[in-house]
């Protein structure tokens, strides 16, 4: 209800009174349950929010901690002055230290990678060798193989440089080119094929060791026939040419450098 009351200075104000009606039963009212004969009143309890410190980070719940792992055993050790036992750890330290903590860790590429060949370097084409032991030889580009490497051949028959695997960056291409479309070159001259078989070494024996020689590789049979059906094709071509004479001679003789000639300025 609403009644009129009076103030001192002589205002009129109306001021709401609250009903006196008896709350239901089972209801709650300013805070605190009424309880009647024969009717439960069920109060929700709000729980009380958990306490974090600034800096922390929970993901779930927290798992139980077992039982910490010993570091050090107790052994027993002979002797009759060594103490008896001695403190020794279950994990050894290991031997190498990194210089710096947390090191990038760089992948392994364990496939080789194939780069793909140079445009100047073509089936046919006339290349300087520019390392190994056939260093400064002219020799035939036959095909790239399945890794990436070069298959050349001399021919043996004129500069005694056989078939060998090289890579491309050891390789100066010339403007000199041999058609050997025609040539139909081995299939199973691959890279399996170039891969020595390593002989295992006997146990050590009596005698100096100064006289064991290492031993010098010695091509198979298999490749002398090889060899000899590749430079068979190979000269066939060159014979085709009109100028097979100087392309004879061009190809057994030596690239080298004399006096004032810059390979930067020369032009292959």
């Amino acid at each position: 209800g609403v009644s009129l009351k009076l103030l001192s200075c002589g205002v009129w104000i109306m001021v709401e009174e609250k009903s006196k009606e008896a709350a239901k039963p089972g209801t709650v009212r300013d805070g605190k349950p009424k309880k009647k004969k024969g009717v439960e009143v069920k109060v929700k309890k709000t729980p009380k929010p958990k306490t974090i410190k600034p800096g922390t980070v929970r993901y779930g719940k927290r798992k139980k901690v077992g039982e910490k792992q010993k570091i050090f055993i107790e052994k027993p050790i002979g002797g009759e002055k060594n103490g008896g036992t001695r403190m020794v750890r279950v994990k050894k330290l290991p031997a190498y230290y990194a210089t710096q903590l947390n090191p990038k860790r760089r992948t392994k590429h364990t496939k080789n990678r194939f780069r793909p060949l140079r445009s100047s370097i073509t089936p046919g084409t006339v290349c300087i060798l520019v390392a190994g032991p056939h260093r400064g030889k002219r020799v035939v580009f036959l095909k790239q193989l399945a890794r990436g490497l070069c298959l050349i051949t001399g021919p043996f028959k004129i500069n005694a440089c056989p078939l060998r695997r090289v890579n491309q960056i050891y390789l100066i291409a010339t403007a000199t080119k041999i058609d050997i479309s025609g040539c139909d070159i081995p299939k199973h001259i691959n890279d399996e094929y170039f891969r020595r078989v390593k002989v295992k070494r006997a146990k050590k024996e009596e005698g100096d060791i100064f006289e064991q020689k290492k031993e010098k590789y010695v091509p198979s049979e298999q490749r002398k026939k090889d060899q000899a059906v590749v430079d068979k094709l190979i000269v066939s071509a060159i014979k085709k040419r009109e100028d097979k004479k100087m392309l004879f001679g061009y190809l057994g003789s030596v690239f080298t450098l004399r006096n004032k000639m810059y390979p930067h300025r020369l032009s292959f």
